[in-house]
C-alpha cells in the first residue's frame, strides 16, 4: 500500500473503535500508506453483562491519536469505524448515563425473543427490518434497559450507537450513519427510516436519536481543540466495524468475505435488500449505499485451538486422511441454529491420528463457515470469485489450505490487516476528493496479497460432515 514516491498528502485518520482498543491510522490519500498509527485498550467486564464506560474509548481515541504525532495534525479528515450495536445512552449534559451494553451482551436474548414474536414473528421482522434481533441487537438492549433498570431510561436524553458517540465528541452533533443503523432494530432497511411503531412499543422517543447521515455526506468538523487536529478538520459519517472493513477491502458485489476470529463472519456486498427470516443473515446495509448481507458462526479459531490444546498439538499439526467427524460447537452453534448444541466426535477408529482429529475440528468450522457463506451470497453471484480470507486465523496455513478444499475457490489473503481502520480512512479520503469509500480502497490496492489456486472439491468430506449434522440432530438440538 505504499508508493516509491512516498506519501504525498493530503492526509485523513481512519479509527478503528473495537471491544478491547482503539487504533487509528494516518493515510495518505494518493497513496494509501500509513504513515503513522497508534492504539490504546479499553476495558470490558466479564461475567452474564458486557460493559464498557464510553469516557474511556474517548480518552483511548485520544490517546492513540497523540502516538500518531504531527502526522494527525495535518489530516484534513477523520472518520471512525466503531463495534457494533452498542447502546450508550447520554444525560442532557452529553455524559454516559451508565456503562454501555455492548454487542456482546447476552442478558437481553428473552427480550429480543418478545420483540419478535409482539410485532409478528421473523418474516414481518426480515421485511421490514433487514434482520430478526437478536440479544445483540440495540432495540433489545434497550428494551432490557427499560425492564431492569427504568431510572436509567428515564435520565437519558440521547441514545447512541459506540461510533455514533465517538463521532459526536469530534464534531459536537448527534449523528450516525445507515450501515451502523442498520444493527439497531429500529431502522427500517424497507425504508431506510427510523421505524415509529417498534420505537413506540419500547418506549423509546426518536427525538433521542441520531441523524442519519447518509454516504458520502459530511458529518460536521472537529471541535475538541484539545486533540491533534488543526481547525475545520472534517468528520465523515463513520460506520459499523463490518461496514468498515468492506469499505477497507473495496469490495464489489458477490466478492466473499470470510473472517475467521474467535468467531467466524461470512459476508458480501449486494445491491439487492436481504431479507432472511430465518434470522442466520442479518441484512445490514453498506456504508456506501449497497447492501452488507453477513452471518456468523460462533466457533472459529477459538475452538479449532481448545482441540489442539485438548490434543497437545501444534495448530498446524494437522494430517490428511481417517474417517473421524468432529463438530466443533464448543459454544453451541449460530449457523446452523443449534444453540444448545455441545462438540461432537464420531467415526474414531484404531488407526485414527491425532492430526487427523485436528484435521477434522478444522473441517467442522469450515463446513459452517461455508453453510453461512451460500445463505449470503445472491443465487447469481459468480462461484469462481475468490474467498477474501482475513482475520486472525487467515494467515494460517491449516485454514488456508481447509478452505480451499471444501470450497473449491481460490482463495485470496489480503496483506492489509487493520480493514476497519483502513475503511474508516478511505470513507474520510471520499469526502474530500467525492469518490466512492470503496473505489478509494481500490485505488490504495487494499485487498492485494496472495491468492491461492483452486483445488477440487472436497465433496466426500463435506458429504459425510452433512450426514452426520443430518443423523446427530435429536442429540444436537436437545438442551
Amino acid at each position: 500500500m505504499s508508493a516509491a514516491e512516498g506519501p504525498a498528502g493530503p492526509y485523513v485518520v481512519g479509527v478503528d473503535s473495537s471491544t478491547q482498543s482503539t487504533k487509528a491510522l494516518v493515510v495518505d490519500v494518493a497513496t494509501g500508506e500509513v504513515v503513522a498509527s497508534g492504539q490504546a485498550p479499553h476495558t470490558v467486564t466479564s461475567g452474564a453483562g458486557r460493559e464498557s464506560d464510553p469516557e474511556e474509548w474517548y480518552t483511548a481515541l485520544r490517546t492513540a491519536l497523540a502516538q500518531c504525532g504531527d502526522a494527525a495534525r495535518q489530516a484534513s479528515a477523520v472518520s471512525v469505524g466503531g463495534q457494533q450495536h452498542g447502546l450508550v445512552t447520554l444525560d442532557a449534559q452529553g455524559r454516559p448515563v451508565r456503562p454501555a451494553l455492548l454487542w456482546n451482551d447476552v442478558r437481553s436474548a428473552p427480550q429480543a425473543r418478545r420483540l419478535v414474536e409482539e410485532l409478528g414473528g421473523p418474516k414481518v421482522w426480515a421485511d421490514r427490518f433487514g434482520s430478526v434481533p437478536g440479544a445483540s441487537f440495540t432495540v433489545s438492549k434497550w428494551a432490557w434497559l427499560a425492564e431492569h433498570e427504568p431510572e436509567a431510561v428515564r435520565a437519558t436524553a440521547a441514545v447512541r450507537l459506540p461510533h455514533d458517540y465517538l463521532t459526536g465528541r469530534l464534531t459536537g452533533e448527534g449523528t450516525t450513519d445507515r450501515g451502523d443503523a442498520s444493527g439497531t432494530g429500529w431502522w427500517a432497511s424497507a425504508t431506510e427510516t427510523y421505524d415509529e411503531e417498534i420505537l413506540g412499543r419500547v418506549g423509546l422517543d426518536p427525538a433521542l436519536l441520531p441523524r442519519v447521515v447518509g454516504p458520502g455526506e459530511v458529518a460536521g468538523t472537529v471541535q475538541d481543540a484539545e486533540l491533534p487536529f488543526s481547525k475545520g478538520t472534517l468528520v465523515a459519517a463513520g460506520t459499523g466495524d463490518n461496514a468498515a472493513a468492506a469499505l477497507g477491502l473495496g469490495l464489489h458485489p458477490g466478492t466473499p468475505v470470510l473472517s475467521l476470529g474467535t468467531s467466524g463472519t461470512v459476508y458480501a456486498v449486494s445491491t439487492r435488500r436481504p431479507t432472511d427470516p430465518s434470522g442466520i443473515v442479518a441484512g445490514f446495509a453498506a456504508a456506501h449505499g449497497d447492501w452488507l448481507p453477513l452471518a456468523c458462526t460462533l466457533n472459529c479459531t477459538l475452538a479449532v485451538d481448545r482441540i489442539a490444546a485438548l490434543l497437545g498439538l501444534d495448530r498446524e499439526a494437522v494430517e490428511g486422511g481417517g474417517e473421524a467427524t468432529i463438530l466443533p460447537y464448543l459454544d453451541g452453534e449460530r449457523t446452523p441454529d443449534l444453540p444448545h448444541a455441545s462438540g461432537l466426535l464420531t467415526g474414531l477408529r484404531h488407526d485414527t491420528t491425532a492430526g487427523q482429529l485436528l484435521q477434522a475440528a478444522y473441517d467442522g468450522a469450515v463446513h459452517a463457515l461455508l453453510g453461512a457463506l451460500d445463505r449470503v451470497l445472491d443465487d447469481d453471484a459468480d462461484r469462481s470469485t475468490p474467498l477474501l480470507l482475513i482475520g486472525g486465523g487467515a494467515r494460517g496455513t491449516a485454514w488456508q489450505q481447509t478452505v480451499r478444499r471444501l470450497s473449491g475457490r481460490p482463495v485470496q489473503v489480503p496483506e492489509a490487516r487493520e480493514l476497519v481502520a483502513l475503511g474508516a480512512a478511505a470513507q474520510a479520503a471520499a469526502i474530500l476528493t467525492g469518490e466512492n469509500p470503496a473505489a478509494v480502497a481500490r485505488r490504495w490496492n487494499t485487498a492485494r496479497g496472495p491468492v491461492l489456486d483452486a483445488v477440487p472439491r472436497d465433496e466426500g468430506a463435506l458429504e459425510r460432515i452433512s450426514g452426520v449434522l443430518r443423523g446427530a440432530a435429536g442429540l444436537l438440538e436437545g438442551e
